[in-house]
């Protein structure tokens, strides 16, 4: 009698390799849904709720997590975590369109989350200084024709997006005024305008003066770091325009932000804080399709809270937007008496994990080297 053999199949393309089998072609879109498994956390369920969502759960193949007191109503709330196939995830949500306690608008919400998927190829934003004390490259383009050259330099090379910053948040520092801002900005954004630079221009401010003055100036993506934070009329003013946004989340403000960080549990303070915000910009009037969120890699967090983020940055496609990871050159790496050439190549290797997992956007010092490792993921 033969060995049974055995292996684990580890791709995406689950449809192709039950093809492979001789599986029904027809059937293929509807069967991979069976060996698709996703395992969601929903928060803050009364007892009644969690108990139904359970039970649910349990009459069609799958599984569902709670409080151990739930079933004895000794708790008011509870998180659980839903596990299965996204069959069974449809037909939870289903059947909780029958339920009461307002259990059918989660059925809603199963749907809409089930729905989100990843099939963008991760873009390229290019970092642009204007600063004389950023913690990478501080004066290092400070100079009007130093800026412009390197801004070319980036398109070049294959950036998808310019992200230009003229106030260093590094932790520690200390504010720029808006006035001293523009002041460096706005030959950049002039320079854009007149060599008819078509590629998006980002610009990485907390102020909204700042913002509004590039975006007529020609920016298409305001970037704030402090998430709305720093400054209350940021978020009137990406609605009145229309642009995108990028919403950091932070902890605290540069000059204290790494004075002992410290998180319960650092995956789901900064998913529920980013939540909050991007309700905030909704109700703001911005549209959800112009939000990008990012997770602050080095903005109020320890080393290990860094590595954590990027080893679950797919948890964070569930809030709907599209999201940017920037690590480039941070101190997670601890290479901080090493020169750039060995950073870049420390950040190519943690940004190559989020390429694989289908980051919308990675923010980086060194657009060549990252445009090669796309171009080499890719083949992959």
């Amino acid at each position: 009698m033969n060995d049974f053999i055995l292996k684990e199949i580890k791709t995406d393309d689950i449809e192709k390799e039950i093809e492979k089998i001789g599986y029904d072609k027809t059937y293929t879109d509807c069967g991979a849904q069976k060996f698709r498994y996703k395992n969601i956390k929903v928060y803050g369920l009364t007892f009644s709720q969690a108990n139904i969502l359970k039970q649910t759960a349990l009459s069609v193949g799958a599984d569902c997590a709670t409080h151990r007191e739930t079933i004895t109503a000794k708790i008011d709330k509870t998180d659980c975590i839903l596990g299965g196939s996204l069959s069974q995830l449809r037909k939870v949500a289903d059947k909780l369109k029958k339920q009461p306690f307002g259990l059918k608008k989660l059925s809603g919400e199963i749907d809409s989350f089930l729905e989100i998927k990843k099939d963008n190829n991760t873009k390229i934003v290019g970092i642009l200084n204007l600063t004389p004390d950023s913690f990478s490259d501080g004066g290092e383009f400070l100079d009007y024709e130093k800026a412009t050259e390197h801004l070319e330099y980036m398109i070049e090379c294959g950036a998808d997006i310019i992200d230009i910053g003229a106030e260093s948040t590094k932790p520690y520092s200390t504010p720029v005024s808006a006035d001293a801002q523009i002041d460096r900005l706005l030959p950049i954004l002039n320079f854009v305008k007149e060599q008819n630079i078509t590629i998006p221009i980002s610009i990485d401010t907390r102020s909204a003066k700042v913002a509004e003055i590039c975006i007529r100036n020609g920016a298409s993506i305001i970037n704030d770091v402090s998430g709305f934070d720093y400054d209350e009329n940021m978020a009137d003013v990406i609605a009145q325009y229309g642009v995108k946004v990028i919403i950091q989340h932070s902890k605290g403000t540069p000059e204290n932000m790494q004075e002992n960080p410290c998180y319960e549990n650092v995956i789901d303070e900064i998913y529920l804080k980013l939540k909050e915000k991007i309700d905030y910009a909704l109700s703001k009037g911005i549209k959800k399709e112009n939000i990008i969120v990012d997770p602050g890699i080095g903005f109020g967090k320890t080393r290990e809270d860094n590595f954590e983020i990027i080893k679950r940055i797919e948890e964070f496609y569930g809030l709907g937007c599209e999201v940017m990871l920037g690590l480039s050159r941070k101190s997670l790496l601890n290479l901080q008496d090493n020169d750039n050439q060995m950073k870049d190549i420390f950040t190519i290797a943690l940004n190559t994990l989020a390429i694989e997992r289908k980051v919308d956007y990675i923010r980086v010092h060194n657009v060549q080297l990252h445009k090669i490792l796309l171009e080499v993921t890719d083949k992959i």
